[in-house]
């Protein structure tokens, strides 16, 4: 990931471009659709026919674009929603036929334990993101992790690029199933994250139910008039 500083990198390497093609009507979504058609086109193709080293080359050339069709809907004043959810939908699709392209590959090389792991890595990155989205649904915050997008794809195409040049099947196995581990454990610590913020959330709800109790208590038992107000100011304090 490029951090903090990625916007303004973003508009060093892609500004020109990317005011190129928004004063000639190109739209960020078409760029978006056209760079995963790529994607999954080099991935489907050149790997599973054994052009790793290749494959690899393109795909990380096609990488350093993927913040382009961003700047162009930053330039051209289409940021959306809509945009945002197909940017990070056609995502998914193109992170499962890398993984995918690379373990049909193995599957024909005849190589069972990297198909096993190929398989871990497709199924285990998918759930990578869905753990952050539903976090964020439920108002959480799930960025966290030790195995993002650009961590699985750097990873992949590394070890594409080394099994290519050497014929070292072992290494794109490995690394397959790098990715399958390291995804299972980013998930988990989504997972904790999540539920250390719905203790809290919790925690904080249950705060509140001393004040409605001591409100109850100092009307008394039976309900007297004067047990309503402290029993109001608790739910107040508890934001209900």
């Amino acid at each position: 990931m490029l951090g903090a500083n990625s916007k303004p990198l973003e508009q060093r390497l892609f500004g020109r471009p990317a005011a190129w093609l928004v004063k000639h009507k190109v739209r960020a979504n078409t760029v978006t659709v056209v760079g995963v058609i790529v994607q999954c086109g080099v991935a489907l193709t050149l790997f599973p026919l054994g052009h790793l080293w290749l494959g690899a080359v393109i795909l990380a050339a096609v990488a350093t674009t993927d913040a382009l069709d961003g700047t162009m809907a930053r330039l051209s004043g289409a940021v959306s929603k809509w945009g945002a959810f197909l940017d990070s939908t056609l995502d998914r699709l193109a992170d499962a036929a890398i993984f995918a392209g690379l373990t049909i590959y193995l599957a024909r090389e005849g190589h069972t334990w990297g198909v096993v792991a190929g398989i871990g890595a497709v199924a285990a990155g998918a759930i990578v993101p869905y753990a952050r989205a539903r976090a964020e649904a439920l108002g959480y915050d799930a960025a966290v992790g030790i195995a993002e997008r650009a961590d699985r794809w750097r990873l992949a195409l590394v070890a594409a690029l080394v099994t290519g040049l050497s014929g070292i099947w072992q290494v794109l196995a490995a690394a397959l199933g790098l990715a399958a581990l390291a995804s299972l454990v980013t998930v988990g610590q989504r997972m904790a994250a999540v539920r250390r913020q719905a203790l809290a959330e919790a925690a904080g709800s249950a705060g509140g139910e001393p004040g409605g109790a001591a409100g109850e208590a100092a009307g008394g038992p039976t309900g007297a008039t004067g047990g309503v107000p402290g029993g109001a100011a608790g739910r107040r304090a508890a934001g209900q």
